[in-house]
Parts: C-alpha cells; sequence; structure tokens
C-alpha cells in the first residue's frame, strides 16, 4: 500500500489545498487520482476520501470543505498534517453501513447502482451519508432503491418518495 510521509499545507483560498508535487506525484503517477487523507490539527484528528486534481501547470490540491476546516477547529493561515494512503475502498468514500445492507437486501436495485459511474455512485452515496440518523438513512436508501428501479436518475428527485 502506497502511503505519504506527515506534511504541513495551510488552507489555500476557501476550500483547497495545495499539495507538495513530490507528495502528490507518487500517487498521481501510480494511477491513483482518490486518495484516503489523514488530517491532524493540534489533537483532533479526521479522515476522509478525496480526489487529487491535477492543474495545467503540474500543480496539485484536493478540496478541504468548511466542515472539514470546522471540525479540525482550523483559522485561515493555521499549518497542519496531512498523511495520504492509497485509496482502496470500493467506491472512493466512507459507505454507511445502513446504505450497504438495504443494497445488499434488493439485488435489482444494486444491479442498477453498480451499472452507474463511479462517479454518480460516490455521488449518491455522499447524499446518503449526510444524514445523521441511522434511520434516515435506512428511508433515504430504501427510496433510492425504489427510484432507481424506476428509472430516476435526477440527483434532485432520487431521494424523493413518489
Amino acid at each position: 500500500m502506497i502511503q505519504s510521509k506527515v506534511f504541513e499545507v495551510v488552507v489555500s483560498g476557501t476550500h483547497s489545498i495545495v499539495i507538495p508535487n513530490e507528495i502528490a506525484s507518487g500517487f498521481y503517477d501510480a494511477g491513483h487520482k482518490r486518495i484516503k487523507v489523514h488530517a491532524s490539527f493540534q489533537t483532533k484528528t479526521i479522515e476522509f476520501y478525496a480526489a487529487l486534481n491535477r492543474w495545467k501547470d503540474n500543480s496539485f490540491s484536493i478540496m478541504f470543505s468548511k466542515n472539514k476546516q470546522k471540525e479540525l477547529d482550523i483559522l485561515p493561515n493555521d499549518y497542519f498534517q496531512l498523511q495520504f494512503f492509497e485509496d482502496t475502498s470500493k467506491y472512493g468514500v466512507e459507505v454507511p453501513e445502513e446504505f450497504e445492507a438495504v443494497m445488499l437486501s434488493d439485488y435489482d436495485a444494486y444491479q442498477i447502482f453498480e451499472s452507474l459511474t463511479k462517479g454518480k455512485q460516490r455521488g449518491l452515496i455522499y447524499m446518503i451519508n449526510r444524514f445523521k440518523s441511522s434511520q434516515k438513512r435506512i428511508d433515504k436508501t430504501l427510496i433510492l432503491c425504489e427510484n432507481l428501479k424506476r428509472g430516476i436518475r435526477d440527483n434532485k428527485e432520487i431521494l424523493k418518495p413518489l
């Protein structure tokens, strides 16, 4: 498994982090455009998945949302530590167990979900992940399954009950 050394960064702009080329190129050149990130600041740590973005000038960055900044209590110009790991997950995102359980119980919906692009799959998982309540994640995944089987793919409609 590929992993980087721990390195220091600062948030650039409102929600991105410029990644040193020597760190990013090792992952990018090995075909790993999605990575698992371990971020820490003072006594707080978080883990998340991110896309490694390469720009025209051959610099690299990842997105680092305001919510993640808030979780770590990072203020503008605060330096904090990151470490990258090879993303070995199936979808490139943390999958809630409720989502997995419902999908495994509905083979037809699971097959449709598996036929979607990786980006669409991640987007749908993120939509389910945003619900805090376990029961709400189950309910929304059940609606998602029914709507997938009905042919609904529009993100604005896919979690709406019919």
